[in-house]
């Protein structure tokens, strides 16, 4: 599959798209409770991107997934399904990971909440995370290669002792979910792909407390840490612009 370069009238509509899915992680925090299960969670998105939104979920489905939205809780690294036997209790942490299809275009974003009150160990990891993707996206701009993005969010991670998952990526997105490039979270200066105005994908590092190794739960989607030690990641959706990028998943609450 090759790079999609998107034209003037198709960035605008994964805008939309992209601030669609922005307005759910918005819409679904202040339900992030303990008490509540990640089933009640997946409704809640489910239901404002069907009926107010009038978009489509495009995790429900997608080669057989059966939610709408990803919840990864604690040592979860990515693809939790939803369920009515996961409650979240005070101290957890929780990914959600949201991709909203519209007029053809897709938005994807996820977003780390604290449970209740979180340790500063666990609040130094989300940050950490958080800062990992700020500074992937900051270096976007034309000319700029995959190798030297995945290297600066890799130096980053591990200088503050933490581990860089290797087996997931970020992906080019616009009409299909995943297409290419693969943006790889770690990496070597002066390799990869160089980047081109009108490239749109995302940067959606996942970062580990303890080792980068991953298992995969017996579901076919749920992915672990192998120590069981707590991982974060955050997400959003880029546009490589003229001379730099844009956010099209950013929300009101974030200068990038």
């Amino acid at each position: 599959m090759k790079v999609t370069l998107k034209t003037p009238e198709e960035l605008e509509k994964m805008r939309i798209a992209g601030r669609m899915a922005a307005e759910v992680l918005d819409m679904i925090g202040e339900h992030v409770v303990p008490g509540v299960s990640t089933e009640d969670l997946d409704k809640l998105c489910h239901d404002h991107i069907v009926k107010v939104q009038k978009a489509i979920p495009a995790c429900l489905g997608y080669k057989g997934f059966p939610k709408s939205i990803c919840t990864s809780v604690n040592h979860v690294i990515c693809h939790g399904i939803p369920s009515p036997k996961k409650i979240l209790k005070s101290g957890d942490i929780i990914n959600i990971d949201v991709t909203v299809i519209h007029d053809g275009f897709h938005g994807d974003t996820s977003k780390m909440y604290h449970v209740g009150k979180t340790s500063p160990a666990v609040r130094r990891l989300v940050d950490i995370t958080q800062e990992c993707m700020y500074l992937g996206i900051r270096m976007v701009k034309p000319g700029v290669r995959l190798g030297d993005i995945g290297h600066a969010i890799q130096q980053y991670a591990e200088k503050n002792h933490y581990s860089v998952v290797r087996e997931y990526c970020g992906h080019g997105i616009g009409r299909v979910f995943h297409e290419e490039p693969q943006v790889m979270h770690y990496g070597r200066p002066d390799t990869g792909m160089a980047l081109k105005e009108g490239m749109t994908f995302t940067i959606e590092p996942m970062i580990n407390q303890g080792t980068r190794f991953t298992k995969l739960l017996p579901d076919g989607w749920t992915v672990v840490t192998k120590d069981r030690k707590l991982s974060a990641q955050w997400e959003h959706t880029i546009a490589v612009t003229a001379d730099g990028f844009e956010v099209l998943t950013k929300r009101d609450e974030e200068t990038i």
